[in-house]
């Protein structure tokens, strides 16, 4: 028996080791094919001018992301962002039947943060850490109003044919706190919280609210108006709710009751730095506990007596939903000077990277002149495009350097960047050819194609790195047009689906960026720059040697 599996083995072995022979030849002869006429070969670097300058956002469009950002965000390096919310919600279902003589008993909002799971304790209960957490951890003022604004579906500028596009810059052309409603919550103290969320329920026997489980860190808030608000928005007509047109499908319901407004402050008292969160409000939900009386019961003394048993009613945020971004003039004025005199022959000194309605870089690849193979000036992209036939692109890299003395706190650098085809508003593709995909852990995800940032032993940002190969290669081999290319902070290098740009038809930002608060300087391409700190094009490449 030993013998036959020792045999097994030996043939598994010779098997693979043949494959891979076989492999190597298959990658020769590619190779031989690319360049013609090719039998002794060698690889080379070569850098190629590159031209990056800054580029302003207007604002971007806010309405449909995937999750949105709440809070303050002070950075040391531009100054204060503040995010609110504003979102309608839709009732689970329509089919109500509230009972006799309906009473709300409790209003609890819930919408999850990001977390996960980071160990267990005594009593085997889950310990979370709040992920997309930014900014200082300071008190921030939370009010929660009913929203009077009705955030349309179509826009009639278009003669409702194209859906209705709502801009960071809403607070400045709709302003939310003119159409505040009734106030349902406030604290002047609401930091976000790791511990679990306790899930509350009215026991029928006792009345009495009791934990009936635990979830993931929420906001989790009791919605407070005196539950008569709650009482008269749902119950003004309870012996027939189907005749109440205001609760008999989505859209009337989203008239009737418009939403609510999650704005944020300074605490009255001021000095603070604020908070900034990301929630995931495709998950929350508003949960509407109310009585009704069921039966009637009659004691062995004759006396009646009511009994009343608890119903919900869930609200979810399945509308329109999105964030008001507003900047403060410190943000403004940085991103108004560093974009007013760009250099769009040479580059410029500083490129500021900043989410939201922020900024970027632009990129143009192998830009101006070069010295050709016999010493003249020529351009620079018709020089490799003659390489055709005559190179094997084996790499191509691009590294863009960190300014530590422009970036004041290196907490707040940014881990990811990504580079978008500014044409075509999509990531370049060896975006999509990078196997290292996490949809789990978005920071560790896709970093062949955009390494994370590297730091240095004092953990200030030194660079970042793209893998443009596949890129790069489609320009020569298949004359792909050499189109520019933006370069954004991003929160989730995943999230690649376009936002509008206000009044810009033709511009689009990745929306992981408009959902990223932070912002980095990097080093340019100018020529005051020095050399160790430029911007850097670099494609390693295989070619025949001449004899």
């Amino acid at each position: 028996m030993k013998k036959t599996i020792n045999l097994y083995k030996t043939i598994a072995a010779v098997g693979c080791l043949l494959l891979t022979v076989v492999a190597c030849e298959k990658d020769f002869s590619t190779i031989e094919s690319e360049i013609e006429g090719i039998k002794d070969f060698t690889t080379a670097g070569k850098v190629f001018p590159t031209v990056m300058y800054d580029k302003k956002l207007e604002p971007v469009q806010t309405n449909n992301l995937t999750s949105n950002l709440l809070g303050i965000y002070t950075d040391e390096t531009y100054g204060k962002t503040t995010a609110n919310v504003v979102s309608q919600v839709i009732p689970n279902n329509f089919s109500f039947d509230f009972g006799e003589d309906p009473k709300v008993e409790s209003v609890y909002l819930t919408v999850p943060y990001y977390s996960r799971i980071v160990g267990t304790d005594a009593n085997g209960n889950s310990i979370y850490a709040l992920d997309s957490i930014f900014g200082a951890n300071q008190n921030i003022k939370l009010s929660i109003y009913e929203n009077t604004y009705f955030l349309r579906d179509f826009d009639p500028g278009t003669d409702l044919t194209e859906a209705q596009k709502f801009y960071s810059n809403a607070n400045q052309t709709i302003n939310f706190d003119n159409y505040q409603g009734e106030l349902l919550y406030t604290s002047e103290s609401f930091l976000p919280d790791n511990s679990p969320t306790i899930i509350r329920a009215i026991n029928q026997e006792t009345g009495q609210l009791e934990e009936v489980g635990r979830g993931a860190p929420a906001m989790y808030l009791e919605l407070e108006n005196d539950n008569e608000y709650w009482d008269n928005l749902f119950f003004f007509n309870s012996l027939n709710p189907e005749a109440q047109p205001e609760l008999s499908n989505a859209n009337n319901f989203k008239n009737y009751f418009r939403g609510l407004y999650f704005k944020v402050e300074e605490p009255s008292a001021g000095g603070s730095q604020g908070n900034l969160s990301m929630l995931n409000f495709s998950q929350a939900n508003i949960v509407i506990t109310y009585s009704s009386i069921t039966r009637i019961v009659i004691d062995d003394s004759g006396n009646t007596e009511e009994v009343r048993d608890n119903a919900e009613i869930i609200l979810n945020f399945s509308g329109n939903r999105l964030n008001t971004i507003e900047n403060s003039n410190d943000v403004k004025n940085i991103i108004n000077t560093a974009t007013s005199n760009t250099d769009l022959e040479n580059g410029d000194t500083n490129v500021y990277l900043k989410g939201g309605e922020g900024s970027y870089g632009v990129i143009d690849l192998f830009s101006g002149n070069m010295i050709d193979d016999n010493g003249n000036s020529v351009s620079t992209v018709d020089y490799f495009k003659s390489k055709k036939g005559k190179w094997l692109i084996n790499e191509a890299n691009l590294t863009v350097y960190v300014n530590q003395s422009e970036v004041n706190n290196s907490d707040q650098e940014p881990e990811r960047v990504i580079i978008y085809d500014l044409k075509n508003n999509t990531p370049i593709v060896d975006y999509y050819l990078d196997p290292t995909i996490s949809t789990t852990d978005p920071l560790n995800s896709r970093i062949n194609y955009s390494e994370k940032l590297k730091r240095d032993s004092n953990d200030n940002g030194v660079r970042y790195k793209f893998r443009l190969t596949e890129h790069v290669s489609n320009i020569l081999l298949r004359d792909s047009t050499n189109l520019k290319l933006g370069v954004f902070v991003t929160t989730n290098i995943n999230l690649t689906q376009n936002a509008s740009v206000l009044n810009v038809p033709d511009e689009k930002v990745p929306t992981g960026s408009v959902l990223s608060p932070r912002g980095t300087v990097l080093h340019g391409s100018n020529p005051s720059v020095p050399d160790t700190k430029k911007m850097k094009f670099e494609i390693f490449y295989t070619e025949p040697i001449n004899n």
